[in-house]
């Protein structure tokens, strides 16, 4: 049942949001050089790796100059990113790795490789045995302020808790997170 909902949600937003979208695209190609969608390799469900595409809210190559986490006045973001980061429109593109598999509506936020190391062996396995998520647990109530140990204990709470029901208390808490306190 989830995966059908994750499907036929994700299509009907990436429909609805595709003029958005585009606006969005065109948006970032005009204000930095460089590609409108950032590329980047994940860890997915039972440890895959999987590229990620989100709208590019870094110059090219920040990967290359910082650390894989951002901080609120990160030099590396640009004052277009910085909206598209406050309003989530960043995180859109990521419809279409729902609608390959890669990942689901709801989960755990996908890790880059770097942030093995934040975790034991039995966090690691427990929180990579779901699709990762657009929204997970920790963005729903801590938004990008949590604490690595703290989006560690979200992840998990939600491994354990994972039902189409909390799915969508997850999706609710994330969307009153958005507008209620404008993404941060």
């Amino acid at each position: 049942m989830k995966r059908t909902f994750d499907v036929v949600v994700a299509f009907i937003v990436l429909l609805l949001c595709l003029p958005l979208m585009l606006v969005v695209a065109l948006f970032i190609k005009l204000e930095s050089k460089g590609p409108a969608l950032f590329k980047q390799q994940r860890i997915g469900k039972d440890g895959r790796l999987f590229s990620i595409y989100k709208f590019r809210s870094m110059v090219v190559g920040a990967e290359k100059v910082g650390p894989h986490f951002t901080s609120d006045y990160d030099p590396r973001i640009t004052k277009g990113g910085r909206f598209v980061r406050k309003t989530s429109l960043d995180e859109l593109p990521q419809l279409l790795n729902v609608l390959k598999g890669d990942m689901s509506l709801v989960g755990p936020r996908p890790n880059v490789p770097e942030q093995r190391s934040e975790y034991t062996e039995e966090e690691w396995a427990e929180r990579n045995k779901v699709r990762p998520g657009i929204t997970g647990l920790a963005q729903a109530v801590k938004r990008s302020q949590a604490t690595p140990v703290e989006r560690t204990q979200l992840d998990l709470e939600y491994v354990r808790k994972s039902s189409f029901l909390f799915d969508v208390y997850v999706i609710l808490l994330t969307v009153k997170q958005i507008v209620l306190k404008g993404g941060n």
